[in-house]
């Protein structure tokens, strides 16, 4: 993908109010948006019911989301788009509801797990899937062309819709065995101030659960703090305090999960993704499963002793999608908690990958440790050293030769990664394998070399 001015992995996203997250911004790119995609897309087929091309903006709990809403609205109006305004809502809901809906797109106002500070604008195509990079590029080039209104007969009109959470909520029960209940079960719910505290909580009350809910009095700026998948502490303490079964963490735009069990673990993504695929396991074949350069290697070791295909995608949800949609398999994830089911959804959904935990264990008997007991995670070291942007790191002879040797004394017992960040001028340096010792032993050989 060629370098972008403003999309990155996951749409666009700064500082709320920055040289980029403000209000003529998201005028100029919901204008740009609607030119592109109703373009694009073949109106017939995702047109709204005023037979208009028309899209969704939901948003999670951030102050600056009323501002951003705003202005994409009048951009969106402007290009001759209707707008269906959805309040706080889930980034996996927009993308759902964007499809069964049969809009132009779907557009999200989060910035996913980061501070309140913050904000974003991220897009879903037709299908409730990321955008392709050539559509976004277009949207891109776009932004910085004149605005041209369309003429006043031609103008978008927007409206408040109500009904979107209860739409979602029975979509995600939906995803569950229809054989199976929650009952008996006790669980601590963190939707982290976010996008889903007014839904994550029914969806399990309503499948049967005793529920107690955290995280869900955003205020505007409490989004993400000391709470949620980023924060488990709170949700541990509660799931001890309340002697609970489980504790579900989501983050601000719940499409990220991680859960704790009775006795205060905190389970990551890597192994709740082994959770679903085991469940899957037992009752069919798996093609095969898609993680990250950052997926553990014991996940790895652990699918080849099942038989599993396992292939890595560059860190990032959307590349996992793509590889997965390349390869025509169903199943991958992100060590962050982003879990795709594409069975179940087309996008990262947490409540959805929760559910499909949930379901293993209901229908085991076991509990999240024993069900997750031949998983061996291996002990992983990252460290960060100083590099310059844009150097390429594969040219360095002195950490080749070093990278070369740890790799050689490793074997088959783990791996070396090394890859420049893609926000600070250092370079991370990262050694897993199946002891302590080894992998202090690799991280200081590389730490070793010369890198002036």
């Amino acid at each position: 993908m060629s370098k972008r001015k403003y999309f990155g992995t996951d749409g666009v996203r700064g500082l709320a109010g920055g040289p980029v997250i403000n209000a003529e911004f998201a005028l100029r790119l919901g204008y740009a948006a609607g030119k592109v995609l109703t373009q694009a897309q073949d109106r017939s087929s995702v047109s709204g019911r005023s037979g208009r091309p028309t899209v969704l903006i939901g948003k999670d709990t951030r102050i600056s989301g009323y501002m951003l809403e705003s202005a994409l609205e009048a951009g969106f109006a402007s290009a001759g788009v209707e707008v269906l305004l959805a309040g706080p809502l889930p980034t996996p809901a927009v993308a759902y509801l964007t499809r069964t809906w049969r809009l132009v797109a779907g557009i999200v106002i989060s910035a996913s797990h980061n501070p309140y500070h913050d904000n974003g604008i991220k897009f879903f195509s037709s299908k409730g899937m990321k955008l392709p990079d050539e559509t976004e590029a277009a949207i891109e080039a776009a932004i910085d062309e004149p605005m041209v209104c369309v003429p006043s007969e031609k103008l978008g009109r927007a409206r408040r819709i109500d009904d979107a959470p209860g739409r979602y909520i029975e979509f995600c029960k939906s995803t569950f065995p229809s054989d199976l209940d929650l009952k008996g079960l006790k669980l601590v719910i963190d939707a982290a101030n976010g996008a889903a505290y007014h839904i994550a909580p029914h969806v399990f009350r309503e499948l049967g659960a005793e529920v107690t809910a955290i995280g869900v009095s955003p205020d505007g700026f409490n989004i993400n703090k000391d709470v949620g998948a980023l924060h488990p502490e709170g949700l541990v303490a509660e799931v001890r305090a309340r002697g609970a079964d489980l504790g579900i963490a989501l983050d601000g735009d719940a499409d990220r999960l991680q859960m704790v069990d009775a006795n205060g673990r905190v389970y990551n993504g890597d192994e709740l993704l082994f959770a679903v695929v085991r469940e899957r396991l037992a009752r069919g074949p798996v093609a095969g499963v898609v993680g990250t350069l950052m997926t553990n290697f014991g996940l790895e070791k652990q699918f080849k002793a099942l038989g599993i295909p396992f292939e890595r995608a560059q860190v990032g949800d959307r590349y996992v999608l793509e590889q997965l949609r390349h390869r025509g398999w169903l199943y991958g994830g992100e060590s962050s908690g982003h879990l795709l089911c594409l069975d179940s959804h087309t996008t990262g959904d947490g409540i959805v990958a929760a559910l499909q935990v949930l379901a293993a264990l209901q229908r085991s008997g076991e509990s999240l440790s024993q069900w997750l007991a031949a998983l061996k995670m291996y002990p992983q070291t990252m460290v960060n050293v100083p590099w310059v942007p844009g150097k390429s790191w594969s040219e360095h002879a002195g950490l080749m030769a070093a990278k070369v040797q740890v790799e050689t004394m490793l074997g088959e017992r783990g791996r070396v990664l090394i890859r420049a960040s893609g926000t600070e001028p250092k370079l991370r340096l990262m050694v897993e394998a199946e002891d302590d010792r080894l992998v202090e032993q690799g991280i200081a050989m590389l730490k070793a070399v010369d890198l002036s």
